[in-house]
């Protein structure tokens, strides 16, 4: 807040994650924040609102620096995955509402949809790399992103649908895959990650492949692969997640 408040932001909008992968393990914690936010907004005379949204498991497919531009280069291009498309929707949808000139919050989410369909908010994101110095080259290539030496996969070991995929397992498996910090002299290898192919929801066959793991060495892909699949939990029933909680 004191950053966006410094920044001379007129109006903002949090997202405020809530579950295993997040900062507030739950809704009653996270909404706690949410209404601190708000009332340091108003405080500040800033109109604030607060987008509470369910990170019990990783939002997208991509985990890791590079394999995460990637999917959001793919997104800006029309090709988003469904979670991230409503919480980009709604979030884009209020801070439209905020300026005022923007009354309608649905309307205004069909307004976003529009200018990803036609390229423009694309063009956009490339203008914006530019001007701070970037090589949008691989904007418009996304081959020359250097690869991971090693890719791996994630098989199950059982057939059903998927109840739990741990976002704070996950987290804790890019970690020590090298694609966080454990200490802050860490160096992180922008190349390492892991790319999902199922998420909860999804019904899985035996043998089919729950996620792909961009590692540096050998050693290192194994251990994230048991950590992976130690991140799933199955059932026999589908499960329909709930990934915008609440807007306060």
């Amino acid at each position: 807040m004191s950053k966006k408040i410094a920044a001379g932001a007129d109006a903002i909008v949090l997202d405020v994650t809530c579950g295993k992968g997040a900062f507030m393990q739950n809704v009653e914690e996270a909404k706690a924040l949410a209404e601190m936010m708000s009332i340091i907004g108003k405080m500040a005379e800033r109109e604030t609102v607060c987008v509470l949204t369910n990170m019990d498991e990783p939002l997208g497919y991509a985990v890791g620096n590079s394999l995460e531009v990637i999917e959001a280069i793919s997104a800006l291009k029309g090709s988003m995955p469904d979670d991230l498309k409503e919480i980009v929707l709604n979030i884009s949808a209020e801070m439209m509402y905020l300026s005022g000139k923007y009354p309608d919050i649905e309307e205004n989410k069909f307004k976003v949809l529009e200018v990803i369909e036609n390229g423009e908010a694309f063009e956009k994101f490339k203008s914006l790399v530019k001007k701070q110095g970037g090589d949008i080259s691989y904007i418009e290539n996304i081959e020359k992103f250097e690869k991971a030496p090693i890719i791996g996969k994630v098989v199950s070991d059982e057939e059903g649908f998927i109840e739990e995929l741990d976002a704070g397992k996950v987290g804790k498996a890019g970690v020590e895959l090298g694609v966080g910090r454990i200490h802050k002299e860490d160096k992180i290898d922008s190349r390492l990650g892991i790319v999902f192919n199922k998420k909860i929801g999804d019904f899985v066959k035996e043998n089919e492949v729950l996620a792909y793991i961009h590692a540096g060495s050998k050693e290192k892909l194994d251990k994230c692969i048991k950590d992976i699949k130690n991140a799933y939990k199955f059932g026999n029933r589908k499960i329909m997640k709930k990934n915008i909680i609440e807007i306060i």
